[in-house]
Order: C-alpha cells, then sequence, then structure tokens
C-alpha cells in the first residue's frame, strides 16, 4: 500500500465502499464510548479555576492516547493497512449523512410537517418545533453542507495527509468540539481549546471543500456567495463551506435560528428561491459529487507517484 498517507488510495476506496455497503455500525460505534470517556473527562476537570488549562488537558488525555494507538496499529507490518481501512471507515460518515437527510424530504414531500420537524431534531441542533415546511428545508440542507465537511470530506483530507494518526486525531477533535465547544457559561471557557483546535484542524478543508462545492454547481455564483457573504458568519470554516455550498446549489440559507431559547440573527447565505425538500436531496448530491471528484484526484496522484 506504499509507506507515504497519500499512496493510500485502494484503502480509501475501501472505506468508501464499506460506508457505502454497511453504513454507520448499528452498535458498539466507537465514537460512542469516546462520548462517555469525554463526559467523565469534562466532569473532573470542569470546575472552578484554569477552565481553559483544564479544557486543552482534558482534550489531551481523550485525543492524544488514541491518536497513538491508530498510530501502532497502522504501523503493524503486514496487516497495518487493516486497521487504517477500518478506522477510516469508522470515521467517515456518507451514509449516514443521507440516511437522516432524506427523511426529512420525504416527510416534506408528504406534506408531514411534524414528522419532517422530528426528524431535522436529530440533524441540527436548533429548535425544531416551530418551524415551518421551509425552515426544515433550510436546516436541513445547511446541515448536509456542513457535516459534509465535517463527517466526510475533512476526514479524507486528514486521512490523506497524515493517514491513520490524522484521521482519528481529525474525528475525535471534532466530536469535542461537538461536545464542548459551546459558548455558553458551562463550555464557554472549558470547551474553548476543543473548539479552537477544531478550526485549525478544519480551515485547510473547509475551503477546499468550498471550492469541490463551487466546481461542482454554479461556480461563479458559489464564489461570489463564498467572497462575500462567509466573513459575516460566526464561524470561520462553516461560513466558506455554506456559503459556497448554497451559492453552488442557487438556494438561500441561514436567517434567523434559535438556539437552546434564544433568537439569533444569522445573516443570509446563497442566492435564490429558500430551500425546499428537494434542495436537501441536491444537496445530497452535491456532497456526492464532491466526494467522487476527491476520489479522482487522489486516484490519479497514486496513479502517477506509482507510475
Amino acid at each position: 500500500m506504499g509507506s507515504a498517507p497519500v499512496l493510500n488510495a485502494p484503502v480509501v476506496l475501501g472505506a468508501m465502499l464499506l460506508d457505502h455497503w454497511l453504513g454507520e455500525p448499528k452498535r458498539g460505534h466507537p465514537l460512542v464510548g469516546f462520548g462517555r470517556l469525554a463526559d467523565v473527562l469534562e466532569s473532573t476537570f470542569n470546575r472552578a479555576g484554569s477552565r481553559r488549562l483544564r479544557g486543552l488537558l482534558a482534550w489531551a488525555l481523550a485525543v492524544l492516547p488514541l491518536t497513538l494507538g491508530a498510530w501502532v496499529l497502522a504501523s503493524l507490518p503486514g496487516i497495518g493497512w487493516v486497521f487504517s481501512l477500518l478506522l477510516l471507515y469508522l470515521a467517515i460518515g456518507l451514509h449516514s449523512l443521507a440516511a437522516h437527510a432524506k427523511p426529512v424530504s420525504r416527510a416534506l414531500r408528504q406534506g408531514n410537517l411534524l414528522q419532517a420537524r422530528l426528524r431535522v431534531s436529530y440533524m441540527v441542533s436548533r429548535q425544531t418545533d416551530e418551524l415551518d415546511e421551509q425552515g426544515v428545508a433550510c436546516a436541513t440542507t445547511e446541515s448536509v453542507l456542513e457535516n459534509g465537511s465535517d463527517a466526510v470530506f475533512a476526514a479524507l483530507f486528514w486521512f490523506a495527509l497524515l493517514g491513520a494518526p490524522g484521521v482519528v486525531l481529525y474525528r475525535l477533535s471534532n466530536t469535542l468540539d461537538a461536545m464542548w465547544g459551546y459558548r455558553n457559561a458551562r463550555f464557554g471557557q472549558f470547551g474553548w481549546a476543543a473548539a479552537r483546535l477544531d478550526d485549525v484542524l478544519n480551515y485547510l478543508p473547509a475551503r477546499l471543500v468550498a471550492l469541490t462545492y463551487a466546481v461542482c454547481g454554479r461556480t461563479r455564483q458559489a464564489l461570489h456567495c463564498w467572497r462575500t457573504q462567509a466573513p459575516a458568519w460566526d464561524s470561520p470554516n462553516a461560513g466558506p463551506v455554506m456559503a459556497a455550498g448554497a451559492g453552488a446549489l442557487n438556494v438561500s440559507l441561514g436567517g434567523p435560528a434559535v438556539y437552546q431559547g434564544a433568537l439569533h440573527q444569522r445573516p443570509v447565505l446563497g442566492a435564490g428561491p429558500g430551500a425546499k425538500d428537494e434542495d436537501i436531496d441536491r444537496a445530497v448530491r452535491l456532497v456526492r459529487q464532491g466526494v467522487m471528484l476527491w476520489l479522482l484526484v487522489l486516484m490519479a496522484l497514486w496513479g502517477v507517484m506509482h507510475a
């Protein structure tokens, strides 16, 4: 398989096929166990005092030993590639992304708004019980575009760059950001390190994803939305991804949303009409097209380096 991570294109293809055929493990997903570990560390370290330092220490205890373990497993002679394939398969979530999004679009097409609100609540952290049809479609489309970047493209990027240790480092860091990276009294200081480290790890992948969405959709419009709208978004990485994705799809996203009982006035992203149920499916197709483009590039690089 080669010694350099970028030469592991067959392992990437194998992991993507496993994700396509099997989806996420129905029971015993390692990230569930990792989440329990994160809860224990948070309850232990999130106390009065130097919360930023305590949060950094908790992050290190959660992430670094497992990253080292991934390096050891991937380095085993003869069978290391098997562990690399399994770790990448467990880190990506393309099948899961579609599996969560399609029931929302189906419920909207059937006119079942209550079911659509319930299904989208599994995907987003905002309140969904008062969303109308357009609000549900908007929330779901945003989630597909952003999670496509986080759960698929960024995992592929870090695997291609650093192999199994890279994808484990990234996926665990991203999980801790999702658990600890809130700007509230409980996590504002303790989760600061997790949020900032996730921003760093996602910085370059997010911009490559924004470019990928642009190439796979309305390119000029997507690039314009990225350049003019992303700086106003509160997340330095989600802004480019969602602005470019919305522009590529010719749909308007963003706008007001309620999080934990508080109304957040978010800027509008993209162009064109508000999101509809079909835009959810179009967003899933955009992510899939982008993944195919990345795989073609990776295979081309692998072929050139083995020529």
